[in-house]
């Protein structure tokens, strides 16, 4: 038995409660968690705007130590340190053959499985695949990735989601390159990663907007060279740092309707605006024919970071290490299980960086 943050159903609360975990079946991967970053994604499908089945068990940013392996698997044995790759590609579908891995057909596919029980025998499935809100685990091997040398497992946790998406955001999306301007909205845990990521490039000015004004010391420590607080005239403002051009690169972060907006009104003519936030299907974003001629900008969505984990882990590991990648920078809160509640909370009212549960 393990104790583990359960989502009932769509729109229920989470209850952390004791689960039943089985031993790792042919192909599989018992790991013990040292820690699990609380994402706005977990946030997204405990509230229906992402759908995948319940109950389950949240949570897929995390990092910790092999306990023990099934049959059949080469590459992973006990006591070795481990990411988890919540969306692992399987290598033969179209996107896959392209090298588009994080455009998988079937990267989901596991969080259908039966991953646990309830002791009263009630089926749970792995939220995002890999069930990162407990004290332990079972994934399938090609859910793992070697957890970086020289770098604590508990920061290793969050290179499984907010450090590769706001990286890859920058690195392969949006593409930035040195000297250009960059302007990232949304200062949680993966806005925070993306202005690094941006200052790592060579960014020479990266404007944070958030609706916070207390985020702004947050911003600056992770390479923002200037502050902007949300309101209805936050694209005039960014024009107005940059001469009155707008940015050469918008990443938005917030996934919602008239944040995306804004990024691309702040954008300057011929720029880029890469979408990160997931929103839901009723936040709709309208443009005119004109505009989208005369601007002449590129507007792209951006899914896991367009990265591929098993590439692009050993470059972060190497930022880490040089001391251009500060990970502690995201980690406003860390909390044990019961506190994932509290941290779904914060999330809704726009509080804080990345909360992390530390087992």
């Amino acid at each position: 038995m393990v104790r583990a943050a359960i989502l009932p159903a769509v729109g229920s609360p989470l209850e952390i409660a004791a689960i039943e975990l089985p031993e790792p079946g042919p192909g599989q991967v018992r790991v013990r968690l040292a820690a699990a970053g609380v994402c706005h994604s977990d946030l997204s499908l405990s509230n229906g705007t992402m759908r995948l089945p319940a109950p389950a068990v949240l949570g897929h940013e995390g990092a910790g130590t092999v306990v023990s392996v099934g049959e059949d698997v080469t590459g992973y044995a006990p006591g070795d340190a481990v990411v988890l790759n919540w969306a692992p590609s399987c290598g033969v579908c179209h996107a896959c053959s392209l090298g588009e891995v994080w455009l998988c057909a079937d990267a989901l596919a596991g969080a259908a499985r039966v991953h646990a029980r309830r002791p009263d025998g009630t089926e749970l499935h792995p939220g995002l695949n890999v069930a990162a809100f407990a004290e332990e685990t079972v994934v399938p091997a090609r859910c793992l990735l070697p957890a970086p040398d020289g770098v604590p497992l508990t920061d290793a946790a969050l290179l499984g989601c907010a450090v590769l998406t706001g990286y890859g955001a920058v690195r392969h999306s949006a593409k930035v390159r040195e000297g250009e301007t960059v302007a990232v909205f949304g200062v949680g845990g993966v806005g925070l990663a993306t202005l690094q990521a941006a200052r790592i490039a060579g960014a020479a000015r990266i404007v944070a907007v958030d609706v916070s004004p207390e985020k702004e010391e947050l911003a600056r420590a992770a390479g923002a060279t200037d502050y902007v607080v949300a309101s209805d005239t936050t694209a005039r403002a960014v024009r107005k740092l940059t001469g009155g051009h707008g940015v050469d690169v918008a990443v938005e972060c917030v996934g919602r309707a008239v944040t995306i907006r804004t990024a691309w009104e702040s954008t300057r003519r011929g720029g880029r605006t890469t979408v990160v936030g997931i929103g839901g299907k009723d936040q709709q974003v309208t443009f005119n024919a004109l505009e989208i001629f005369h601007w002449g900008r590129t507007l792209s969505g951006c899914v896991y970071g367009n990265s591929d984990p098993a590439v692009d882990l050993p470059v972060l590991a190497g930022h880490i290490r040089a001391g251009r990648l500060d990970l502690s920078v995201l980690v406003t809160d860390r909390i044990g299980l019961d506190g994932i509640p509290a941290a779904f909370d914060n999330m809704l009212a726009g509080k804080g960086g990345r909360a992390l549960v530390v087992f």
